[in-house]
C-alpha cells in the first residue's frame, strides 16, 4: 500500500466509519467483540496474489449477497465515502485500497439499513462464518476467492484501525457496515469481517 492511501484509510478511519448508516456519533461503551466460532481452514500457501483489476461485483452466497460495486474514495471532510441510499442498494469497493486479490487489505463497504427503502445489501453481514467465502469478480473477467478468517462488532469508538487498513504481506479482504445497538444517530457498532485470498478463477 502506498503511504498516501494509508494516510488516507487511516484518516479516514479515525473519523469516522459509514457515517450514511450509522451518524457521526462516537461511543465509548464497548470494545472489540472477537468471533469465537471454530478456526477456519488455514489459507492454501499456493494461493498466489493476482494483478491489479477492479473489482465489478461480490458475491457472498451464505448471506444472499450478489452486487454490483461503486467505486468509493473520500468525502470533502476527510472520511469515507459510502454507498448512496437508495431502493437498489449496492456495495461499494474504496478505490484507495488494493483490488481484491492484491497484496494488502481490500475494502468494501455497504450499508446494513438504507432509510425508508429498509434492508441495506449487508443486512446479514453478522451472520457470516468462518471458512465462508465470499467472491470477488474483477474487470479482467477473472474471480477473486476469499475465505472469512474472523467476524467482529465493534464499537465505533473503538475501531481497530491498525488491524482494518495497516499492511499485510498476503492478499486479504475487509467487508464493513454498521451493527450492534441503534443510538440516536443510528447504530452504535461496526461489523468487520476479514477475509484472506484462497483461490482464483478464470
Amino acid at each position: 500500500m502506498t503511504s498516501l492511501s494509508r494516510r488516507a484509510f487511516v484518516s479516514a478511519a479515525t473519523v469516522s466509519l459509514l457515517a450514511g448508516c450509522a451518524g457521526q456519533t462516537a461511543h465509548r461503551t464497548a470494545g472489540a467483540v472477537r468471533d469465537e466460532r471454530p478456526s477456519a481452514p488455514a489459507p492454501s500457501a499456493t494461493t498466489a496474489a493476482l494483478g491489479r483489476s477492479v473489482p465489478v461485483r461480490l458475491r457472498i452466497p451464505a448471506i444472499g449477497v450478489d452486487t454490483p460495486l461503486l467505486r468509493l474514495g473520500l468525502a470533502a471532510d476527510g472520511t469515507v465515502q459510502v454507498p448512496p441510499v437508495t431502493a437498489h442498494d449496492r456495495a461499494g469497493w474504496y478505490r484507495h485500497s488494493p483490488t481484491p486479490g492484491q497484496v494488502g487489505p481490500s475494502v468494501i463497504l455497504g450499508h446494513v439499513t438504507v432509510g425508508s427503502y429498509g434492508d441495506g445489501v449487508f443486512r446479514r453481514l453478522a451472520e457470516l462464518r468462518r471458512g465462508e467465502r465470499a467472491v470477488a469478480r474483477l474487470e479482467n473477467g477473472r474471480s477473486a476467492v476469499f475465505t472469512v478468517d474472523e467476524v467482529r462488532t465493534v464499537a465505533k469508538s473503538a475501531f481497530p484501525t491498525d488491524d482494518v487498513y495497516g499492511d499485510v504481506d498476503r492478499p486479504e479482504l475487509r467487508l464493513i457496515t454498521c451493527g450492534g445497538p441503534r443510538g440516536g444517530d443510528g447504530y452504535l457498532d461496526n461489523v468487520i469481517v476479514f477475509a484472506s485470498l484462497t483461490g482464483t478463477t478464470a
